[in-house]
């Protein structure tokens, strides 16, 4: 039997079918309206940068002084031109490339570039505009709807030193910007020295306004009272250790030469300058033209973006006996009664090693007042030779150890960024070279006189002058005295470090010093009325003319500067590196220098 549906039930049916469909479309466009609303936020720029426009504050980096108040680094206003490319229309792009100074295809370059960034927000279409050309700019800006200006500040420094000090700011890169949330394309950062290290004290805190804007894209006030807005928070000063008119002095004496300067507070590990030489001017990379600049001074074949004070990784020389034989009287190996004839050379083994004329015999104040090189191998080797050495490795470890706590071989760690730990020679480096008894004492006998496998950073070997003038403890080099005032000191860097020889053998070498400077090889430099002590280096280059070296503290009694001075292809350390220290330290501490004919030859020498 066939069983037919009534009419009824047909249009129930087609009823259910009716209001299903509708109820699907009903959830279609309410899914819709949800992704629009709460996902999707495309509609939601659109609409509201037609009247609003979000303009980020940058603050003001802070300002950087000298030790005594005097302003090293500060900001200068500039602008930024942005470009909300969905709002550009209708204008003049003749007049508007004429206004800047570009071309049609660089125009057109940016304008594309911006929109693959996004064509809805702002961004930079013209870096760093000067004060004067934004006058002339914002006076006709209402012409080119989608274009607005962004004030921003820029670097500026007063004194053209300093540069590898203060570092540079440049724009944070997408490596940057991916790992730290802060940062937004077009942000500046530190790239280098104290801007980098204090990037989160010296950079503030952005703020953020919300300005109303017209159809001729004119600001016409805040929106809604600035009730959204955030204000910038300017960065906190810094207040450096560096003394601005030593550092002058230094860099002037350095002209037309290679090398570097270290001078230190050995009270507080402060220091009061440091050149690199050769170096250049901090306000070359600043601005539009700091990219051009860079890339300049990169070619450069004297290389004077290289900080030869914190990298540059020299053998020591002579002057490295001063840690030598602190190590030697700490272990025994010689004593204040010492003494040894010097027929003008160390002789052992087909091994010779030179030496000057000098009186004798020598003991372990005359073998530093005269540089003796054979009183500084048979120190050292009867150092490593000592019987209570198990072994070799044993006794080299040994004498490593105690030159690492006086910092050599290993980095500060201070607030100097980039800075390299030099070259120690280890016992496993000369067990993979030699095998585990293949070298011995002779072996290694260059070490005596501060050659061989080792290097040193003039940061180093200031910090050595530093701590024999403190006879036996150092703070960590710095650069930073105080944060935001001048009595709100950087507690980062309070901590005395003491070696591991004992006070009364730097005693001696302190006295050993005082009489290199009176009667022995940097007797040249002596300054009137201010005692001090030191000891010359001459540092052996295999690529040409030896390096002259010199450290030095001063005054004797009561130490208040430490130095160190490397002049590169200069020769012996008496002729150039002591004169130089010598002119610091009187310029430093009477404010003046008296010895003009002594200056003046340091001023024309060329190297």
């Amino acid at each position: 039997m066939i069983v037919r549906s009534s009419q009824s039930d047909v249009f129930s049916r087609r009823k259910t079918a009716v209001i299903l469909f509708f109820i699907i479309i009903g959830v279609i466009f309410l899914i819709r309206l949800y992704y629009i609303q709460m996902i999707d936020h495309r509609y939601k720029i659109y609409a509201s940068s037609n009247v609003q426009r979000v303009i980020t504050d940058y603050a003001a980096r802070g300002l950087i002084y000298d030790r005594n108040g005097e302003l090293l680094v500060y900001n200068e206003p500039y602008y930024d031109l942005m470009v909300i490319p969905r709002q550009v229309s209708n204008i003049d792009t003749l007049e508007f490339i004429s206004l800047l100074g570009i071309t049609r295809e660089q125009f057109e370059n940016r304008i594309q570039a911006a929109t693959r960034y996004s064509r809805f927000k702002a961004s930079v279409f013209e870096r760093q505009i000067s004060k004067d050309t934004y006058a002339y700019l914002q006076e006709k800006l209402f012409r080119f709807p989608g274009f607005y200006v962004q004030p921003r500040t820029l670097r500026k420094y007063p004194y053209a030193m300093a540069a590898h000090l203060f570092g540079y700011v440049g724009e944070a890169g997408p490596s940057v910007i991916e790992n730290d949330p802060y940062y937004r394309p077009g942000d500046y950062i530190g790239i280098s020295g104290i801007e980098k290290h204090y990037e989160e004290i010296l950079r503030g805190h952005k703020g953020t306004r919300i300005v109303l804007v017209d159809a001729l894209n004119r600001d016409i006030g805040p929106f809604q009272d600035g009730r959204y807005d955030t204000l910038a928070v300017t960065g906190t000063d810094l207040y450096t250790s560096l003394d601005y008119k030593l550092q002058l002095y230094g860099e002037r004496l350095m002209q037309n030469k290679r090398g570097s300067i270290v001078a230190i507070e050995p009270s507080s590990g402060e220091i009061l300058a440091l050149i690199t030489s050769p170096g250049y001017d901090p306000n070359l990379l600043v601005g539009r033209i700091r990219s051009q600049n860079y890339r300049n001074l990169q070619a450069d074949t004297l290389k004077p973006l290289f900080n030869r004070a914190l990298m540059a990784n020299y053998p020591p020389g002579s002057v490295f006996k001063v840690a030598n034989f602190l190590v030697g009287l700490q272990e025994g190996g010689i004593n204040n009664h010492s003494r040894y004839s010097c027929p003008g050379f160390y002789r052992s083994g087909g091994i010779t090693v030179r030496c000057r004329s000098h009186p004798q015999p020598v003991n372990v104040l005359s073998a530093i007042q005269y540089s003796c090189n054979t009183f500084s191998c048979i120190q050292f080797r009867n150092t490593l030779e000592l019987p209570r050495f198990g072994s070799m490795q044993e006794a080299l470890t040994t004498w490593r150890n105690h030159l690492m706590s006086m910092g050599f071989g290993r980095r500060f760690n201070s607030d100097l960024p980039y800075e390299l730990s030099g070259l120690l020679g280890s016992a496993d480096y000369y067990d993979r070279i030699y095998g585990t008894r293949g070298w011995r004492a002779l072996t290694v006998i260059s070490l005596a006189i501060g050659q061989g496998e080792i290097g040193t950073t003039p940061l180093q070997l200031a910090n050595l002058a530093v701590t024999v003038a403190n006879r036996g403890y150092y703070y960590t080099p710095h650069i930073v005295k105080a944060i935001e005032t001048p009595d709100n000191l950087n507690p980062e860097f309070l901590e005395r470090h003491y070696t591991t020889i004992d006070s009364v053998h730097f005693e001696i070498m302190a006295e050993a010093m005082y009489e290199t400077v009176e009667a022995g090889t940097g007797r040249f430099s002596r300054i009137p009325d201010i005692p001090f002590g030191g000891k010359t280096g001459t540092v052996q280059n295999p690529h040409g003319e030896n390096h002259s070296a010199f450290i030095a503290f001063a005054p004797f009694d009561n130490p208040k500067i430490a130095i160190s001075v490397i002049v590169e292809n200069a020769g012996g350390g008496a002729a150039w590196a002591a004169p130089i220290s010598s002119l610091m330290i009187e310029k430093y501490l009477t404010r003046e220098v008296k010895r003009a004919w002594f200056e003046q030859r340091i001023l024309d020498a060329e190297f």
